[in-house]
């Protein structure tokens, strides 16, 4: 919908409407020193026409670089019609579906997606997205806390995982009473390191690769934080999964949560966002899940049909009793990941995986190669390795991107 602004004429008659002589009059209770004023730097009017042309010229200023940093940002290919499908106007400026009967699609990609990632992960019940991968984290926290009633308000937090993703965890919990404890890595293989007398806690968070690109033992540490009595939270990058053991599958039991950061699932690198964070759990849990999950039902004639299964939002139930007030499913970039894992299926997000993991050896070999250069661990490693330079990071990087 185009933006129509008032005219004088109309913000005069509902000033009058009012009994005021000037929109400023509205504002009289905001102190004078508070005020901002008039705005300086902002540029002249532009017609539709000039404004269409200044972006166009913006547009050609781009240009085309390399991401070398990773460190949760991967440029994987993305089938055109991905966002071909994506960007058409059902999807585009689709929105929560509050009614079932007049939201079927809108309900039925958002199960698909649910499905889809819980096959990813091994899990039994997925959601249908979140915010991105550092609130996913803290709504697991959260829900392993609910869940956890009798256990402290403890959580064991690897250094290894993203810090970006640890201060997002940090904002989120520090006024609910919730202790973070940080647990180290070995300096030689880069993997989690567990603490000889650990304090009771609720659960542990692992990371499938962490930060540094390490793999973990999560057979091993999955079973020992069972063996405490606790859960474990899986953080994992859905693009290995297609390698690598699921969260489902870790140890004897399998994780009891798994979250991560849906971007290498056809979503465009685009400056830095939008992001989406998928979440998936043991069916023991899903009522202290966040967010919506769609169901699939037959109505009274035998017939196919979505609806909102469990919504666990404070608009739909008692404030006290919700898990959650996220409002949105991150909608299109759901429509995104689920397209792209349904064109690329199984054989094919299996081949993208093997392609990263390729070209990242192909990589760390040319780097070696350079007198100075090391690599910082000695375990096995996906989508990132760590390295050390002779020299400041910083201008390495930059002229990296021109490569």
């Amino acid at each position: 919908m185009p933006f129509i602004p008032h005219t004088a004429a109309e913000t005069s008659a509902m000033l009058d409407a009012i009994g005021e002589a000037e929109t400023e009059s509205l504002f009289d209770e905001i102190p004078a020193h508070l005020r901002a004023g008039a705005l300086q730097q902002v540029p002249p009017g532009a017609n539709e026409l000039e404004v269409s042309q200044l972006l166009n010229q913006r547009a050609t200023d781009n240009r085309p670089l390399t991401c070398f940093i990773g460190a949760g940002a991967y440029d994987h290919h993305i089938p055109a019609a991905v966002w071909e499908l994506t960007t058409r106007g059902e999807f585009y400026s689709a929105y929560t579906p509050y009614q079932a009967e007049a939201s079927q699609g809108t309900l039925q990609l958002v199960y698909e997606f649910q499905t889809m990632i819980a096959g990813l992960t091994g899990m039994e019940a997925a959601n249908a997205s979140l915010y991105e991968g550092a609130s996913a984290l803290a709504e697991a926290v959260l829900m392993a806390i609910r869940s956890q009633r009798k256990k402290p308000r403890r959580i064991l937090l690897p250094r290894s995982l993203h810090p970006r993703w640890r201060e997002t965890l940090k904002t989120l919990t520090e006024g609910q009473s919730i202790e973070l404890i940080e647990l180290g890595f070995d300096e030689q293989t880069g993997q989690l390191l567990l603490p000889e007398q650990p304090p009771e806690f609720a659960a542990l968070i692992l990371a499938q690769p962490n930060f540094f690109g390490v793999i973990e033992e999560v057979d091993r540490l999955t079973d020992w934080a069972h063996a405490q009595g606790a859960l474990t939270i899986a953080a994992v990058n859905p693009v290995c999964l297609a390698l690598l053991k699921p969260p489902g599958a870790w140890g004897e039991l399998g994780a009891d949560i798994a979250f991560g950061e849906g971007q290498p699932l056809g979503i465009p690198l685009a400056s830095g966002g939008p992001y989406f964070g998928f979440m998936a759990c043991k069916m023991a849990l899903v009522r202290q899940m966040p967010g919506r999950i769609v169901g699939r039902t037959v109505d009274t004639q035998g017939r196919t049909g979505y609806t909102l299964t469990l919504q666990a939002r404070e608009q739909h139930i008692r404030r006290g009793k919700a898990t959650s007030n996220i409002c949105t499913n991150q909608g299109l970039m759901a429509t995104a990941a689920t397209l792209h894992m349904a064109i690329m299926g199984k054989a094919g997000l299996r081949e993208v995986a093997l392609s990263c993991h390729q070209k990242m050896r192909q990589t760390t070999e040319a780097l070696l190669a350079i007198p100075g250069i090391e690599k910082r661990f000695s375990t096995s490693t996906f989508h990132e390795t760590l390295f050390t330079l002779p020299t400041a990071v910083k201008p390495v990087l930059l002229s990296l991107i021109h490569i």
